[in-house]
């Protein structure tokens, strides 16, 4: 039994939150297409794996005839262009001039000029679920800007990036910095006498 005034909910309200914002770039009847997606995380480190959960988008059917996509991290100053690559449909909306778009090694993956971290991707895998489709993708290549590394590592004050929560479907900037990982914890170990 639940304790401490806990609630139950119903399982569609249940989102792990906050969730990164991407747009993840395909080629759609040979013009640039970005999706923005929420429902994404890194899964596996060698090799360097990405998942991300579609519904039924027009971005499915580019990521399987290509087999390729890219993954772009946009900063709070893309907010609205970043939503409006989510409410508007490729099928009917070309959102290939949205962004400025270069490419690396691959000419089916676009990547976004203006995101500060821009990522390419083969189709490692692919998951049918009962309501999304699961796209896990080995990363080939990934562009980060200068501006945006501390130490030749991306710093997230620096990147800006936003989250998206649900059911609540709102936006989120990132907060404070609270501690160090795997590093706070340790308060807690219990030291021989």
């Amino acid at each position: 039994m639940p304790s401490m005034g806990k609630v139950k909910l119903d399982s569609r309200v249940a989102c792990v939150f906050p969730m990164p914002t991407v747009l993840v770039g395909t080629i759609v009847e040979g013009r640039p297409n970005f999706a923005a997606v929420g429902w994404i995380s890194k899964v596996n480190t060698s090799p360097c794996l990405f998942a991300f959960s579609l519904g039924k988008h027009r971005t499915n059917g580019a990521i399987e005839e290509h087999r390729e996509f890219s993954v772009n991290w946009p900063d709070v100053s893309l907010l609205e262009k970043t939503d409006y690559c989510g409410i508007v449909s490729g099928a009917k909306t070309d959102k290939s001039g949205v962004f400025q778009v270069f490419y690396g090694e691959s000419d089916k993956a676009p990547l976004i000029e203006e995101c500060p971290i821009c990522m390419a991707f083969s189709l490692y895998d692919i998951v049918k679920l009962p309501s999304h489709t699961m796209y896990i993708g080995e990363m080939k290549e990934i562009f980060v800007e200068d501006r945006v590394l501390t130490d030749g590592n991306p710093d997230i004050e620096k990147i800006k990036p936003f989250t998206l929560t649900m059911p609540d479907n709102r936006y989120w900037a990132v907060g404070e910095r609270l501690g160090a990982a795997w590093k706070i914890g340790k308060n807690l170990i219990e030291k021989p006498d």
